[in-house]
């Protein structure tokens, strides 16, 4: 039998031990005035360490789907998400700025010489804004079969990556401004992920002093930040390959007025 918790007040946050950058996306305003419902849509990193007690106030949510935009690297180095009772769980891989079983071992094992010439004159803070720019052009299916969903039967929802800061924060990102969210608030939303207590907790083969000294945080730093120039990037894009959020949206994703509008009934308030 499920725990059950009392509901969280709408501006408390639980302290969850296995899963990180945990939110509820809930009063974010948008355009017209009316704001995101509490308890619609949440966003974290991955399930798949999420303890007892996590996975008893995730079940207390009562979500209808927990969307993962791991890929089956992510699966095989964290693990698959813990089971919610009751709860759909739509797998829906999206490209991860650090992709690659070769980077992502060199980010774990490679000395401080190895980090500096794969990572170092800006080059790891240049393949996030890559990253982030193909996300936008090329995953335009992925995002609208999210946003689709949600317009559908999907709420509450939650989405996650594995840190829920880069995958999670876009397609986030893209769901506010189907809505109409006010950029300045998807962005502080976004940029939240900063907070200490949030941030994917790095992990290094050499964890000693040396294998996690400071200058080899600096050099990680660029792909385990949440960073403005990251969030620009995506919106640059979308200028540049649509000319501007409501093309993107009607001819980047598909989405119809009709789909807006449930969109918005389910998510807004008022």
């Amino acid at each position: 039998m499920t725990q059950q918790l009392p509901p969280l007040p709408p501006t408390a946050e639980p302290e969850l031990s296995g899963v990180r950058n945990f939110r509820d996306v809930g009063g974010l305003p948008a355009v017209d005035g009316r704001t995101v419902r509490h308890g619609v849509l949440y966003r974290s990193g991955h399930l798949a360490h999420a303890t007892d007690e996590d996975a008893a106030f995730l079940a207390s949510l009562d979500l209808h789907t927990v969307f993962d935009f791991r890929n089956a690297a992510d699966h095989a180095l964290e693990g698959h998400d813990v089971k919610l009772p009751g709860v759909r769980n739509v797998n829906i891989p999206l490209s991860d700025p650090a992709d690659g079983a070769e980077f992502w071992q060199m980010v774990r094992d490679g000395d401080i010489q190895q980090l500096r010439d794969l990572l170092g004159d800006g080059k790891a803070a240049a393949r996030m804004r890559y990253a982030y720019r193909q996300i936008m052009i090329e995953r335009t299916a992925e995002h609208s079969r999210v946003v689709n969903a949600l317009a559908e039967d999907s709420v509450p929802a939650l989405m996650h990556c594995a840190a829920g800061k880069d995958r999670a924060g876009l397609t986030v990102a893209v769901v506010l401004m189907a809505v109409g969210v006010e950029r300045d608030a998807i962005e502080e939303d976004y940029l939240k992920s900063n907070d200490p207590r949030r941030r994917y907790k790095v992990r290094r083969s050499d964890s000693s002093p040396a294998g996690m000294s400071p200058q080899v945080m600096e050099l990680l730093s660029p792909l385990f930040d949440a960073r403005r120039e990251y969030l620009d990037t995506a919106y640059a894009t979308i200028e540049e390959t649509w000319g501007s959020t409501e093309r993107y949206l009607t001819e980047g994703l598909g989405l119809d007025p009709a789909v807006r509008e449930r969109l918005s009934l389910r998510l807004l308030d008022g």
